[in-house]
């Protein structure tokens, strides 16, 4: 993806990321267009895939991490996208820690 105007980006951080700044959140483009692709309206998806195109859509999905996606989300932007055949779609990004770093409730 070419470097996106973060001005285009911004009305949908305004609408999409509500815990922090548009300003801020621009700062990070895949996770805004993560964010429309997995709670987006029609019109924003088609607004924003039309400002970042497929290879940009690809990239939030290349690039997601752990929670910025719905399982239904997920599979189908692997079908739309043409990641992924029907009942192989990859499993989602998972957060994964170290032995060292869990900690013990008692």
């Amino acid at each position: 993806m070419t470097e996106i105007d973060p001005n285009l980006l911004k009305p949908f951080a305004r609408k999409y990321i509500g815990w922090k700044t548009p300003e801020a959140a621009v700062a990070f483009p895949e996770r805004v267009i993560a964010q429309v692709m997995d709670l987006g309206d029609f019109d924003d998806v088609r607004a924003l895939a039309g400002h970042v195109g497929d290879a940009g859509l690809r990239r939030a999905i290349a690039r997601a991490e752990a929670g910025w996606f719905s399982a239904k989300s997920w599979a189908y932007w692997h079908d739309r996208l043409g990641l992924a055949r029907p009942g192989q779609v990859p499993a989602r990004p998972r957060r994964r820690f170290e032995p060292s770093e869990r900690t013990h409730v008692r």
